[in-house]
C-alpha cells in the first residue's frame, strides 16, 4: 500500500464506498458521510474521525458532487456534509475529484485542482453497459410483453445506444436506431440492427430509449405515439424528453438517471476507482 498517500471519499451513494473499497488496495483511504447502518458489516473500509488530524492528499466527491443547498451529496450521511468542513481536511495541493463538476464546485472548492472523472473515455465506455444492463431491466418491469419480437426504437447510437442494441438484440428484439447522418447509418448496419432519419422517425414503437441529451422528443413528436408506449430516458440534463408535455398526454416516461449507481454500486464504483488510480498514475501525483 502507498500509506503516504491518503484519499478521502467523501459522501455519494453505495458506489462510492465500493469505489473506496478498490482505492484502498493501492492508497490509504477513508470515509466519511456514511452512517454505521448502511456499511457492510464485512466491508474493510476506514471511517474518518476526526480525532487523527489526518490531512488528505486527494477527495473523491460523488455524482453530482453537490447538491441543491451547496452541500455535498450525502444521502446516507446522518448531519450533512458541508464543503467548508472537507476543504479543512485537505493538503493544500491536494486534488479533487468529482463526477460531473460544475461552476458551483469549482467556486465552493477555488484553489484546489479539480478532476471530473466522469469526463474520462475509459469510464464513459465502461459505464455504458451497468446503464443499457439497468434500462433493459426497467424496460422488463414496466410493460407487459416480452422484449422478443418487440419493436425498440433506440434514439442515438454511442456508447449507450450501442450497448442497448447488444442486449437487446440478445432478446430477440425488433431494433431501429434514430441516426442523424451516414455514418449512424453505417453503424447500425454494422451491428445489425435497422436505422431512420431522426427527422423521419416511425411512430409505431411500444417501447423507446432515448440516449441524446437534447430535445428530440416534443410534444409535437410525443402526440405521434400511441398511448401504451413506454418512453425510457437516458440522457443527462436536461434529458430528450418534454416531460412536461408527456405528462399532460398521459404518456408513460421514466427518467433513468445516474441507472450505473442503483443497479451495479459495485461494479460502477470499482469502474470509478480504476479511473482514479489511472488518472493518479498517469499524473505521477500518487506519490
Amino acid at each position: 500500500m502507498k500509506d503516504k498517500f491518503k484519499i478521502l471519499v467523501a459522501g455519494g451513494d453505495m458506489r462510492q464506498l465500493y469505489c473506496a473499497v478498490k482505492l484502498s488496495s493501492e492508497y490509504d483511504t477513508y470515509v466519511t458521510g456514511f452512517s454505521e447502518d448502511v456499511i457492510p458489516e464485512k466491508m474493510n473500509v476506514k471511517k474518518h474521525d476526526d480525532k487523527n488530524n489526518i490531512l488528505y492528499d486527494s477527495v473523491v466527491l460523488p455524482v453530482p458532487p453537490l447538491d441543491e443547498k451547496g452541500m455535498i451529496t450525502a444521502p446516507f450521511s446522518e448531519n450533512g456534509l458541508k464543503p467548508e468542513k472537507i476543504k479543512r481536511l485537505l493538503k493544500d495541493d491536494a486534488v479533487i475529484f468529482a463526477g460531473k463538476s460544475d461552476r458551483k464546485l469549482e467556486k465552493a472548492f477555488e484553489g484546489f485542482e479539480i478532476t471530473d472523472y466522469m469526463e474520462r473515455e475509459e469510464l464513459s465506455l465502461k459505464n455504458a453497459i451497468p446503464t443499457a444492463e439497468g434500462a433493459v431491466a426497467i424496460a422488463i418491469n414496466e410493460i407487459p410483453v416480452t422484449l422478443n419480437g418487440l419493436r425498440v426504437l433506440i434514439v442515438g447510437l454511442g456508447r449507450i445506444g450501442t450497448a442497448l442494441a447488444e442486449i437487446l438484440k440478445g432478446f430477440g428484439a425488433d431494433i431501429t436506431a434514430s441516426v442523424r447522418n451516414a455514418k449512424g447509418t453505417a453503424k447500425a448496419r454494422i451491428i445489425g440492427i435497422k436505422s431512420v432519419c431522426t427527422d423521419k422517425m416511425d411512430t409505431d414503437f411500444p417501447l423507446v430509449f432515448n440516449t441524446v441529451p437534447e430535445m428530440i422528443f416534443d410534444r409535437d413528436l410525443l402526440q405521434k405515439f400511441g398511448s401504451e408506449t413506454l418512453f425510457i430516458d437516458l440522457a443527462s440534463k436536461p434529458g430528450g424528453i418534454d416531460f412536461e408535455s408527456a405528462s399532460e398526454l398521459g404518456k408513460k416516461v421514466v427518467w433513468a438517471l445516474g441507472i450505473p449507481g442503483k443497479t451495479a454500486p459495485i461494479t460502477s464504483g470499482e469502474f470509478i476507482a480504476e479511473t482514479i488510480i489511472n488518472i493518479l498514475s498517469e499524473s505521477g501525483d500518487d506519490r
